[in-house]
């Protein structure tokens, strides 16, 4: 039975999900014994004094959220299996619990651009590994598709400015951004904090300002107003991995540098970036339709019924506004929501492609596998807890 600290904040959504993975090892895989010791401790009795009570109490390994520092190192050479959950920076010699960060930031980008977005924004922490990568992968795929992208990063990990009673700089940079925006902020906490200051500073949102968050933590979003979207992460199935290789490196008695990822999979869409960026009624009013209807078997003269366009004249201003084909762009966003599908039920495939708008299944597969790059039953393993 292993004995296992947990030296994680266990306030956020974020390492609640990891610890959802973790204990449902132990559960299928134990019974492990788990000890949750507060982050505070790191402070108060440091990483002598961490050792010195795992010691005590017969700790095999440590999930941990620790500073990068050379002190860290002790703990390994207690004997005590450590693995460290991303908490500023990432370590080397030892496992990270870490995510897929330029990875989210390109979902991000992807979501806006495909709202026909041409000035975008990020919000953050330069000093933190999790926020800065995800505003390099924002920027590296805006800029490949013609655009730049506008900044504010604190250059401490949290800010203590008054930004919701007083003008800031904050306020400031937002009433100095081009309009519309699409905005994404390193995390949910900063989402929130956008909308706030919005808010305060009498700016609309999505009208003018478009607010993007990262962890889909229910309740941060529903506090915001007006309720926060944000990209999903496979955190839980990260816990799981991560417990996995615990038990590994406790069995084997050998400490290992394997980090476990935890990946972005798709957008929650709520309030804060419900609507398209185009100063074209007829094209906002197309892809309102479009999302609105997209798991009925609409199709291009669906479209076209309820605008004063021609074929012509519609498809001409569609490609100009998102640089794709009517059908095309309808095409795409079904495999997306058969995609989001696929992870939300259990479901066969037949029955998701029928529920998505698919009048003819029999090559969905194929077709999934263009698009995303594998098959939706690979799609479905890939994002399993449980799964290798």
């Amino acid at each position: 039975m292993h004995k296992i600290i947990l030296l994680i904040d266990f306030s956020e959504e974020y390492t609640k999900n990891l610890l959802r993975g973790i204990t449902r090892f132990s559960r299928e895989h134990g019974p492990w014994v788990f000890c949750r010791m507060p982050t505070f401790y790191r402070e108060t009795i440091g990483i002598e004094g961490i050792i010195k009570w795992a010691k005590e109490w017969g700790a095999h390994g440590i999930f941990g959220q620790l500073y990068n520092i050379p002190e860290v190192g002790k703990i390994i050479e207690a004997g005590i299996t450590l693995i460290a959950v991303d908490f500023k920076e990432r370590f080397t010699g030892i496992p990270n619990i870490t995510g897929g960060y330029l990875e989210a930031g390109r979902m991000g980008a992807d979501y806006f651009l495909k709202k026909g977005y041409k000035n975008f924004a990020f919000y953050g922490f330069k000093n933190i590994v999790w926020s800065r990568e995800r505003a390099l992968g924002f920027e590296d795929r805006i800029n490949k598709s013609g655009f730049t992208v506008e900044f504010f990063e604190h250059k401490n990990a949290r800010s203590r400015e008054l930004w919701y009673y007083k003008p800031s700089s904050l306020s400031n940079w937002l009433k100095s951004l081009p309009k519309p925006v699409a905005l994404m902020a390193c995390d949910d906490n900063q989402g929130q904090h956008i909308t706030e200051a919005c808010r305060f500073s009498g700016i609309r949102i999505p009208e003018e300002v478009s607010v993007l968050g990262v962890d889909n933590d229910e309740t941060t979003c529903a506090l915001s107003d007006p309720p926060l979207s944000s990209i999903v992460l496979n955190t839980e199935k990260a816990g799981f991995e991560a417990a996995r290789l615990m038990d590994l490196m406790i069995r084997k008695k050998s400490q290992q540098e394997k980090d476990i990822i935890v990946e972005p999979m798709q957008v929650v869409t709520r309030q804060s970036t419900d609507i398209y960026a185009t100063h074209d009624k007829y094209i906002a009013s197309a892809l309102k339709f479009i999302h609105q209807n997209i798991q009925a078997s609409i199709r291009v003269n669906d479209v076209l019924k309820q605008l004063p366009l021609s074929r012509r004249s519609l498809e001409k201003r569609f490609l100009q506004m998102t640089g794709l084909p009517v059908y095309k762009y309808i095409y795409n966003l079904r495999i997306e929501k058969f995609a989001e599908k696929l992870l939300e039920t259990d479901k066969n495939i037949t029955e998701i492609a029928f529920e998505t708008g698919f009048s003819d299944v029999k090559n969905i597969s194929r077709r999934f596998r263009a698009l995303i790059g594998c098959t939706p039953n690979e799609y479905r393993k890939k994002h399993m807890i449980g799964k290798p």
